[in-house]
Order: C-alpha cells, then sequence, then structure tokens
C-alpha cells in the first residue's frame, strides 16, 4: 500500500445534518483532495489506470476528492479522509488476474450428461400413461 498522504490538499467546511451549535459554529467536515496528474508516487500508466477505474469520482481538473464527516473533530476526519483516498487509489492500481480458460473434462462432461439423464428419467417416470 503506497503512502502519497504528502500530496494531499484539505479544505474544511461545515458539516451537515443534526448537532445542534457545534455543527452550526465549528467547521468540522473535510475534504481529501488529490491531484493525479501531478503524482510523484505513480508511473504513467498507473495514473491511466487510476483515472480509468476512478473516473466518477475525479472532477474535470482531474482532482480526486473524498469527503469524511463523521467523525465530530476536524482532525478524526481528516484522518477518515485520508484513510478512505489511500484506500481508493491503491484498490484501484491493482491489476485484475486475466481469466484462463479452461475445458471441462471428459469425466466432468460424461458426470454432467449422466446426472442430466437420471434426473430426466425420474421426470419421465412420474408421467401419467394410458
Amino acid at each position: 500500500m503506497r503512502d502519497f498522504a504528502k500530496e494531499l490538499t484539505y479544505k474544511t467546511s461545515r458539516s451537515s445534518g443534526a448537532g445542534g451549535q457545534n455543527v452550526n459554529k465549528v467547521e468540522t467536515a473535510v475534504a481529501a483532495l488529490w491531484k493525479v496528474e501531478d503524482s510523484a508516487f505513480f508511473s504513467e500508466e498507473e495514473k491511466v489506470l487510476i483515472k480509468t477505474k476512478l473516473a466518477n469520482r475525479i472532477n474535470s481538473e482531474g482532482i480526486l476528492q473524498v469527503n469524511a464527516s463523521e467523525a465530530r473533530t476536524q482532525l478524526q476526519n481528516r484522518k477518515i479522509a485520508t484513510e478512505k483516498i489511500l484506500a481508493l487509489v491503491n484498490a484501484a492500481i491493482i491489476k485484475k488476474k486475466p481469466r484462463k480458460k479452461t475445458m471441462p473434462s471428459k469425466a466432468q462432461i460424461e458426470k454432467r450428461l449422466s446426472a442430466k439423464k437420471k434426473i430426466s428419467e425420474k421426470k419421465e417416470s412420474r408421467r401419467f400413461k394410458f
């Protein structure tokens, strides 16, 4: 897992929802922002992979934004936002293994066909015959 937290910038805002004075006065919600193109931690190939997999989360300026407003303090929300964005990006750079095509063995094919035949015969025997 790569830690590119040094490249993140943070923006704070007031949290929404219930909470009384704390919500109305204190800017506890945190948005973690990361410019994908300016990253020194990832190769060009990995940046392309990140852009394609996280396209719906990256805005038109090429900035990936993750918001956190679960906790009551700005410090906790900053930590949560950082963990979220690191997990997102690190999951995006993992390449999927290509599927190897395989053929079922003759024994497997025979087993499947005999099971089908057995079920067919069972159902046939249930029929009312004249």
